[in-house]
Protein backbone atom coordinates (compact mmCIF):
# COMPACT_ATOMS: atom_id res chain seq x y z
CA UNK A 1 0.00 0.00 0.00
CA UNK A 2 0.93 3.46 0.02
CA UNK A 3 0.86 4.21 3.31
CA UNK A 4 2.87 0.44 4.44
CA UNK A 5 1.94 -2.87 4.16
CA UNK A 6 -1.73 -4.92 5.13
CA UNK A 7 -1.28 -8.80 5.57
CA UNK A 8 -4.87 -10.12 5.19
CA UNK A 9 -4.69 -13.53 6.99
CA UNK A 10 -8.26 -14.21 7.13
CA UNK A 11 -10.87 -13.20 4.47
CA UNK A 12 -13.46 -14.38 2.24
CA UNK A 13 -13.36 -11.23 0.49
CA UNK A 14 -13.68 -12.10 -2.77
CA UNK A 15 -10.70 -10.51 -4.61
CA UNK A 16 -8.44 -11.79 -1.65
CA UNK A 17 -9.82 -14.67 -0.74
CA UNK A 18 -7.71 -17.00 2.26
CA UNK A 19 -6.51 -20.85 0.85
CA UNK A 20 -6.74 -23.99 2.73
CA UNK A 21 -3.19 -24.62 2.74
CA UNK A 22 -2.94 -28.31 3.72
CA UNK A 23 -5.32 -31.52 4.66
CA UNK A 24 -7.97 -32.73 2.44
CA UNK A 25 -9.53 -29.50 1.62
CA UNK A 26 -6.46 -28.34 0.46
CA UNK A 27 -6.57 -25.49 -2.23
CA UNK A 28 -10.05 -25.03 -1.53
CA UNK A 29 -11.36 -20.93 -0.50
CA UNK A 30 -12.11 -19.95 2.49
CA UNK A 31 -15.74 -19.77 1.10
CA UNK A 32 -16.10 -23.00 -0.94
CA UNK A 33 -14.64 -24.64 2.82
CA UNK A 34 -17.39 -22.84 3.99
CA UNK A 35 -20.08 -24.11 1.13
CA UNK A 36 -18.81 -27.79 1.96
CA UNK A 37 -19.22 -27.78 5.93
CA UNK A 38 -21.60 -24.89 6.12
CA UNK A 39 -22.65 -24.43 9.71
CA UNK A 40 -19.99 -27.13 11.06
CA UNK A 41 -17.19 -24.34 10.50
CA UNK A 42 -19.46 -21.35 11.32
CA UNK A 43 -22.35 -22.62 13.49
CA UNK A 44 -25.83 -22.82 13.13
CA UNK A 45 -27.12 -19.30 13.55
CA UNK A 46 -23.92 -17.69 11.60
CA UNK A 47 -24.16 -19.87 8.44
CA UNK A 48 -28.33 -18.94 8.51
CA UNK A 49 -27.45 -15.32 8.77
CA UNK A 50 -24.82 -15.27 5.96
CA UNK A 51 -24.87 -18.82 3.90
CA UNK A 52 -21.34 -19.78 2.10
CA UNK A 53 -19.71 -15.87 2.88
CA UNK A 54 -17.21 -16.19 5.51
CA UNK A 55 -18.68 -12.91 7.44
CA UNK A 56 -15.08 -11.59 9.45
CA UNK A 57 -11.94 -10.31 7.91
CA UNK A 58 -8.77 -10.22 9.91
CA UNK A 59 -5.74 -8.33 8.62
CA UNK A 60 -2.29 -7.16 10.50
CA UNK A 61 -1.37 -3.37 9.24
CA UNK A 62 2.35 -2.22 9.46
CA UNK A 63 1.78 1.75 8.86
CA UNK A 64 4.52 3.78 7.81
CA UNK A 65 2.48 7.11 6.50
CA UNK A 66 -0.84 8.47 7.53
CA UNK A 67 -3.53 6.46 5.96
CA UNK A 68 -6.18 8.10 4.10
CA UNK A 69 -8.77 10.25 6.03
CA UNK A 70 -11.80 8.25 5.37
CA UNK A 71 -15.28 6.97 6.74
CA UNK A 72 -17.24 3.70 6.25
CA UNK A 73 -20.98 3.79 5.63
CA UNK A 74 -23.39 1.23 7.72
CA UNK A 75 -24.57 -2.02 6.60
CA UNK A 76 -28.48 0.18 5.21
CA UNK A 77 -26.34 2.62 3.19
CA UNK A 78 -23.83 0.05 1.88
CA UNK A 79 -26.91 -2.22 0.84
CA UNK A 80 -28.51 0.04 -1.10
CA UNK A 81 -25.88 2.50 -2.55
CA UNK A 82 -23.72 -0.70 -3.57
CA UNK A 83 -25.88 -3.93 -2.30
CA UNK A 84 -22.65 -4.62 -0.03
CA UNK A 85 -21.81 -4.95 3.43
CA UNK A 86 -21.39 -2.13 5.24
CA UNK A 87 -18.05 -1.87 7.55
CA UNK A 88 -17.62 -1.74 11.79
CA UNK A 89 -13.95 -2.39 12.59
CA UNK A 90 -12.13 -2.21 15.47
CA UNK A 91 -8.36 -2.05 16.57
CA UNK A 92 -5.44 -3.36 18.82
CA UNK A 93 -2.46 -1.86 19.16
CA UNK A 94 0.22 -4.51 19.00
CA UNK A 95 3.56 -1.80 18.60
CA UNK A 96 3.69 2.13 18.76
CA UNK A 97 6.99 4.04 17.90
CA UNK A 98 7.40 6.93 20.60
CA UNK A 99 5.13 9.38 19.65
CA UNK A 100 2.37 7.45 17.36
CA UNK A 101 -1.37 8.16 16.87
CA UNK A 102 -4.03 7.68 15.06
CA UNK A 103 -7.33 9.72 14.35
CA UNK A 104 -10.62 9.04 15.34
CA UNK A 105 -14.20 11.22 15.66
CA UNK A 106 -14.52 14.78 15.86
CA UNK A 107 -13.20 17.04 18.06
CA UNK A 108 -15.37 19.87 17.37
CA UNK A 109 -18.56 20.37 16.28
CA UNK A 110 -19.28 20.92 12.37
CA UNK A 111 -21.85 20.81 9.79
CA UNK A 112 -22.45 19.18 6.28
CA UNK A 113 -21.58 22.22 4.93
CA UNK A 114 -18.66 23.06 6.62
CA UNK A 115 -17.42 19.41 6.08
CA UNK A 116 -17.82 20.46 2.14
CA UNK A 117 -15.56 22.91 2.28
CA UNK A 118 -13.07 21.22 4.84
CA UNK A 119 -12.46 18.20 2.63
CA UNK A 120 -11.38 20.27 -0.56
CA UNK A 121 -8.75 22.52 1.21
CA UNK A 122 -7.45 19.66 3.26
CA UNK A 123 -8.53 21.20 6.50
CA UNK A 124 -10.98 18.55 7.45
CA UNK A 125 -7.95 16.81 9.78
CA UNK A 126 -7.85 19.92 12.12
CA UNK A 127 -11.61 18.93 13.29
CA UNK A 128 -11.00 15.32 13.81
CA UNK A 129 -9.19 14.14 17.21
CA UNK A 130 -5.95 12.69 17.32
CA UNK A 131 -5.20 9.93 20.07
CA UNK A 132 -1.46 8.78 20.92
CA UNK A 133 -1.99 5.51 21.16
CA UNK A 134 0.64 2.60 23.03
CA UNK A 135 0.35 -1.20 22.77
CA UNK A 136 -2.76 -2.27 24.34
CA UNK A 137 -4.94 0.35 22.79
CA UNK A 138 -8.04 -0.42 21.58
CA UNK A 139 -10.08 1.27 19.45
CA UNK A 140 -13.67 0.57 17.68
CA UNK A 141 -14.34 2.62 14.73
CA UNK A 142 -18.41 1.93 14.03
CA UNK A 143 -19.50 3.03 10.56
CA UNK A 144 -19.86 6.67 10.19
CA UNK A 145 -16.77 7.96 12.34
CA UNK A 146 -14.47 9.58 10.65
CA UNK A 147 -10.65 7.98 11.33
CA UNK A 148 -7.64 7.76 9.82
CA UNK A 149 -4.50 5.66 11.19
CA UNK A 150 -0.90 7.36 11.29
CA UNK A 151 2.46 6.44 10.94
CA UNK A 152 4.50 4.23 13.33
CA UNK A 153 1.70 1.77 14.09
CA UNK A 154 1.54 -2.05 14.18
CA UNK A 155 -2.27 -3.14 14.51
CA UNK A 156 -4.54 -5.71 14.44
CA UNK A 157 -7.75 -4.95 12.90
CA UNK A 158 -11.39 -7.41 13.04
CA UNK A 159 -14.29 -6.34 10.74
CA UNK A 160 -16.83 -7.08 8.76
CA UNK A 161 -16.01 -9.09 5.72
CA UNK A 162 -15.96 -5.73 3.46
CA UNK A 163 -13.70 -3.01 1.60
CA UNK A 164 -16.39 -0.38 1.56
CA UNK A 165 -14.29 2.42 2.19
CA UNK A 166 -14.75 6.29 1.51
CA UNK A 167 -11.63 8.02 1.08
CA UNK A 168 -12.44 11.93 1.70
CA UNK A 169 -8.56 12.96 1.70
CA UNK A 170 -5.30 11.44 1.06
CA UNK A 171 -2.35 14.50 1.35
CA UNK A 172 -2.41 14.38 -2.66
CA UNK A 173 -0.71 11.39 -3.46
CA UNK A 174 -0.48 9.30 -5.92
CA UNK A 175 -1.41 5.29 -5.88
CA UNK A 176 0.81 2.36 -6.40
CA UNK A 177 -0.35 2.54 -10.42
CA UNK A 178 1.47 6.42 -10.25
CA UNK A 179 -2.70 8.44 -10.44
CA UNK A 180 -4.21 10.18 -8.45
CA UNK A 181 -5.95 8.01 -5.30
CA UNK A 182 -10.10 7.99 -5.95
CA UNK A 183 -11.95 10.23 -3.14
CA UNK A 184 -15.45 10.02 -2.21
CA UNK A 185 -16.27 13.14 -0.94
CA UNK A 186 -19.68 13.22 -1.79
CA UNK A 187 -20.66 9.72 -0.81
CA UNK A 188 -18.97 10.24 2.15
CA UNK A 189 -21.24 13.39 3.54
CA UNK A 190 -24.30 11.14 3.96
CA UNK A 191 -22.38 8.39 5.98
CA UNK A 192 -20.30 10.58 8.38
CA UNK A 193 -21.67 10.92 12.19
CA UNK A 194 -20.74 14.54 13.20
CA UNK A 195 -21.62 13.65 16.76
CA UNK A 196 -18.81 14.77 18.68
CA UNK A 197 -18.30 12.32 21.79
CA UNK A 198 -16.59 12.65 25.45
CA UNK A 199 -13.97 9.74 24.59
CA UNK A 200 -13.18 7.80 21.00
CA UNK A 201 -11.15 5.05 22.99
CA UNK A 202 -12.23 1.54 24.46
CA UNK A 203 -11.67 1.14 27.67
CA UNK A 204 -10.80 -2.93 28.49
CA UNK A 205 -9.49 -3.94 32.10
CA UNK A 206 -6.50 -6.44 31.81
CA UNK A 207 -7.24 -10.05 33.04
CA UNK A 208 -3.76 -12.23 33.11
CA UNK A 209 -4.16 -15.63 32.35
CA UNK A 210 -7.27 -15.21 30.91
CA UNK A 211 -9.91 -13.41 28.49
CA UNK A 212 -10.41 -9.77 28.57
CA UNK A 213 -13.33 -8.69 26.50
CA UNK A 214 -12.49 -5.65 23.93
CA UNK A 215 -15.42 -5.14 21.61
CA UNK A 216 -18.59 -6.87 21.95
CA UNK A 217 -20.98 -5.34 19.04
CA UNK A 218 -23.27 -6.90 17.16
CA UNK A 219 -20.89 -7.46 14.46
CA UNK A 220 -18.46 -9.26 16.37
CA UNK A 221 -16.91 -9.60 19.77
CA UNK A 222 -12.99 -10.13 20.47
CA UNK A 223 -10.94 -10.43 24.04
CA UNK A 224 -7.60 -10.71 24.47
CA UNK A 225 -5.95 -13.85 25.92
CA UNK A 226 -2.53 -13.36 27.48
CA UNK A 227 -1.13 -16.27 29.14
CA UNK A 228 1.74 -17.32 30.89
CA UNK A 229 0.15 -20.98 31.77
CA UNK A 230 -1.98 -23.51 29.79
CA UNK A 231 -5.40 -22.27 28.99
CA UNK A 232 -8.75 -24.30 28.37
CA UNK A 233 -11.66 -22.45 26.73
CA UNK A 234 -15.28 -24.11 26.21
CA UNK A 235 -16.66 -23.40 22.81
CA UNK A 236 -19.82 -25.76 23.57
CA UNK A 237 -22.16 -23.36 24.18
CA UNK A 238 -20.78 -20.65 21.25
CA UNK A 239 -22.62 -21.80 17.92
CA UNK A 240 -19.67 -20.21 16.25
CA UNK A 241 -15.87 -20.38 14.34
CA UNK A 242 -13.31 -19.01 16.51
CA UNK A 243 -10.63 -16.48 14.75
CA UNK A 244 -7.04 -16.99 17.12
CA UNK A 245 -4.64 -13.61 16.10
CA UNK A 246 -1.62 -14.00 17.82
CA UNK A 247 -0.11 -10.80 18.85
CA UNK A 248 3.15 -12.37 20.70
CA UNK A 249 5.16 -14.74 21.66
CA UNK A 250 4.21 -18.59 20.45
CA UNK A 251 2.44 -21.74 21.60
CA UNK A 252 -0.05 -24.73 20.31
CA UNK A 253 -3.50 -24.83 20.39
CA UNK A 254 -5.60 -28.53 20.77
CA UNK A 255 -8.67 -29.42 20.42
CA UNK A 256 -9.47 -33.19 20.47
CA UNK A 257 -6.28 -34.93 18.55
CA UNK A 258 -5.57 -31.77 16.42
CA UNK A 259 -2.68 -29.77 17.42
CA UNK A 260 -1.39 -26.55 15.80
CA UNK A 261 1.39 -24.24 16.56
CA UNK A 262 0.51 -20.67 16.13
CA UNK A 263 3.46 -17.31 16.43
CA UNK A 264 2.83 -13.97 15.94
CA UNK A 265 1.65 -12.37 13.24
CA UNK A 266 -0.21 -15.98 12.31
CA UNK A 267 -3.97 -16.93 12.70
CA UNK A 268 -5.55 -19.85 13.14
CA UNK A 269 -9.51 -21.12 12.57
CA UNK A 270 -11.47 -22.83 14.66
CA UNK A 271 -14.54 -24.46 13.64
CA UNK A 272 -17.68 -24.34 15.54
CA UNK A 273 -17.72 -28.37 15.80
CA UNK A 274 -15.39 -28.23 17.94
CA UNK A 275 -15.96 -28.40 21.76
CA UNK A 276 -13.03 -26.80 23.02
CA UNK A 277 -9.86 -25.50 22.63
CA UNK A 278 -6.72 -25.54 25.07
CA UNK A 279 -3.55 -23.01 24.39
CA UNK A 280 -0.32 -24.09 25.63
CA UNK A 281 2.40 -21.07 25.98
CA UNK A 282 5.82 -21.94 24.39
CA UNK A 283 8.91 -21.29 26.25
CA UNK A 284 9.87 -17.77 27.58
CA UNK A 285 7.50 -14.97 27.38
CA UNK A 286 3.80 -14.25 27.28
CA UNK A 287 1.37 -16.02 24.60
CA UNK A 288 -0.82 -13.31 23.76
CA UNK A 289 -3.53 -13.44 21.38
CA UNK A 290 -7.05 -12.16 20.00
CA UNK A 291 -10.02 -13.95 20.03
CA UNK A 292 -12.93 -13.24 17.57
CA UNK A 293 -16.51 -14.88 16.77
CA UNK A 294 -19.80 -13.58 16.22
Amino acid sequence: MVWGSELWVLSGYPERMSVVSDGPYAGLTLNELVAKEKDRLVGKAVYRRFGDEFPLLVKFLDVHAPLSIQVHPSEELASSRHGAHGKNEMWYVIRAEEGAKLLSGFSRSITPADYARMAVDGSLVEAIAEHRIAPGDVFYIPAGRVHALCEGCYVAEIQQTSDMTYRIFDYGRKGLDGKPRQLHTELAADALDYTVYDSYRTGWTPNPDGEATLVDCPHFSTSLLDLGKPYEKDLSGLDSFLIVMCLEGSGTLRSGSETVPLAADQCVLVPACCSGVSFEPGAGGRFRMLLSHL
